[in-house]
């Protein structure tokens, strides 16, 4: 299962917001298509967003009619300016529109050259992700012992990603190690990523798993049902802090208090080491809407006032260790996240 593929100028998406009731190909033409298909969640999970915004440029730049270079540089920035304003949160999305930018700076030859170059970039992106995620999975899967019970928090498979996932890749490998492991899945409100699309996807693969409410997290690791907890990220700070899936923040503070080794998992693309902390994380606010409504169903009173931060930030001092595809970062943060950082720059990665 491929989160996006490029067909013959079309970028087609597994529509998100769809599932687990129905499974429907979203085509997108344009790069309107692909920043509103961003901004609706209808494509979700911060690897995923980047690559998906890089095909955007790619089919931006199919459009412009500029004779001349410079003017064709002009409207190509336009067009990654108007895709980052999409989601805030997940760094990819700036690194992915950058990479591109780049790419079109360094071209030598013309307009149409350029956009081949492009083309080529974005399905280098796609090849990286898968690769980086399924490296990852490896050094994740050896924190993993047999029999163990795992909590998640979102999504963080292949539908968070171009394919094979982060958090849930390493739980995928741990799975087709032959380790019997069993997956608590936290259903995550208010779009329920967990129940919808992590349930689904564990389905897929035929991985034991039990869907918990968020707030039943505490009980099971109090009754020592809990071994591990394992997430994503949408930004990684220089010191370790990251930015997640709103709850993952109290996932984090109920692990520590009950002494369940809790890890995040991202590609070197996620760390974002221009921001010495999560303090300086931006925060993305999405619409009241989706608290206190369910699938177009009204769950609370007319006039309710309600707040929707989409993500929260957890301390590095939370982490039992950092999973990427450079192998697992554990304390001082600031020197291990450099040299996955650096070990992906010297592997010839952006």
């Amino acid at each position: 299962m491929r989160t996006l593929e490029w067909n013959d100028g079309v970028l087609r998406l597994i529509d998100q917001q769809r599932l687990p009731l129905e499974t429907v190909i979203l085509e997108c033409r344009t790069y309107q298509d692909v920043a509103l298909a961003i901004r609706e969640m209808r494509v979700r999970g911060a690897p995923a967003i980047g690559v998906t915004a890089a095909y955007g440029v790619v089919l931006g730049a199919l459009e412009i009619k500029a004779q001349t270079r410079e003017a064709f540089l002009r409207e190509l920035r336009k067009i990654a300016d108007y895709l980052q304003q999409t989601r805030p949160t997940a760094v990819n999305l700036s690194w992915a529109l950058e990479r591109m930018l780049s790419v079109a700076a360094r071209s030598r030859g013309d307009n149409e050259e350029i956009k081949r170059a492009l083309l080529v970039e974005a399905q280098r992106m796609a090849e990286e992700d898968e690769l980086a995620n399924r490296r990852l999975a490896s050094f994740g899967a050896e924190l993993i012992k047999d029999g163990a019970n795992i909590l998640t928090h979102c999504n963080t498979g292949s539908l968070a990603t171009v394919h094979y996932g982060t958090a849930l890749g390493v739980i995928r490998t741990a799975w087709g190690q032959g380790k019997r492991i069993h997956i608590f899945v936290d259903e995550t409100r208010p779009l329920l990523q967990g129940a919808r699309l992590t349930a689904w996807e564990l389905t897929q693969d035929g991985i034991p798993m039990t869907l918990i409410t968020d707030n039943m997290a505490g009980y099971f690791m109090r009754k020592g049902q809990i071994n591990l907890a394992i997430v994503g990220a949408d930004r990684i700070a220089a010191n370790g802090d990251f930015a997640n899936k709103i709850g993952t923040y109290t996932v984090a503070v109920l692990a520590k208090e009950h002494g369940v080794p809790f890890y995040t998992a991202a590609p070197t693309s996620t760390i974002d080491l221009s921001l010495a902390s999560g303090e300086g994380i931006p925060i993305e606010e999405r619409s009241p809407d989706e608290v206190v409504s369910i699938r177009g169903v009204r769950i609370a009173p007319e006039g309710v006032r309600a707040a929707n931060p989409a993500f929260d930030v957890t301390p590095a001092r939370y982490l039992a260790g950092i999973i990427t595809e450079n192998g697992i970062v554990r304390p001082p943060y600031e020197e291990g996240l450099r040299r996955v950082v650096e070990l992906r720059q010297g592997h010839g990665l952006k």
